[in-house]
């Protein structure tokens, strides 16, 4: 298993909370995509059901995250095989198993991808310096973590990001859902007990907020 492999899980279920979200808009119930494969006559436009069917997508996927159309082809297959992913009913969309996600994530992430914190460099916040822990009555000290990136407009210490294109999604997407499922990623791998766990309390929230 690679780092990619857990971006991209993240990624599906932030795609599952932002159509959740685009629904209930028109009052559809998630339930019946999954269910029913279809949505009753006149509830959603046929260019919106597309819209967010295109989603899941290997273009769109390797365009969202910035992982080859080859890596992310290799990277659902390696998740079905192990059940952390699996085909939605809907067109063969791709869904993540969240519950088995968290698992891995909360006991696993920190010993198959270890981190440490390197040298000065210009980059995006991660951990405990990022956004999504803005509320958290918690320091990320004076020189704060950050995943290098040439046009961040912060200095901080470099962290190696859970796969390579990282930067690249967090600016491209401008996904806060996604950036701060990676921060709390982060935080779990390069922290220590007291920031771990309120990381994965963090994260349980976020999922539990989801639906998943």
């Amino acid at each position: 298993m690679k780092g990619q492999d857990i971006g991209l899980l993240l990624k599906l279920i932030c795609l599952h909370k932002q159509e959740k979200r685009v629904l209930s808009c028109f009052g559809a119930d998630i339930r019946d995509w999954d269910k029913q494969n279809s949505f009753k006559e006149g509830e959603l436009s046929h260019q919106l059901f597309d819209k967010q069917a295109n989603q899941y997508s290997v273009r769109a996927l390797a365009e969202s995250t910035g992982i080859s159309k080859s890596q992310v082809n290799l990277a659902l297959q390696r998740c079905f095989e192990i059940g952390l992913a699996k085909q939605g009913r809907h067109a063969g969309s791709p869904s993540a198993n969240a519950n088995e996600l968290r698992n891995l994530i909360v006991y696993g992430v920190r010993y198959m991808f270890p981190v440490k914190l390197g040298s000065m460099t210009r980059g995006i916040r991660t951990t405990l310096a990022a956004p999504v822990f803005k509320e958290a009555l918690m320091s990320a000290g004076d020189l704060v973590p950050v995943w290098p990136d040439p046009e961040g407009k912060i200095k901080g210490l470099s962290v190696e990001p859970l796969f390579k294109s990282v930067p690249y999604a967090i600016k491209k997407e401008r996904d806060d859902d996604f950036y701060g499922l990676l921060a709390l990623v982060d935080s779990i791998r390069l922290g220590q007990a007291r920031e771990r766990n309120l990381a994965i309390k963090m994260l349980d929230k976020w999922l539990e907020d989801s639906g998943k």
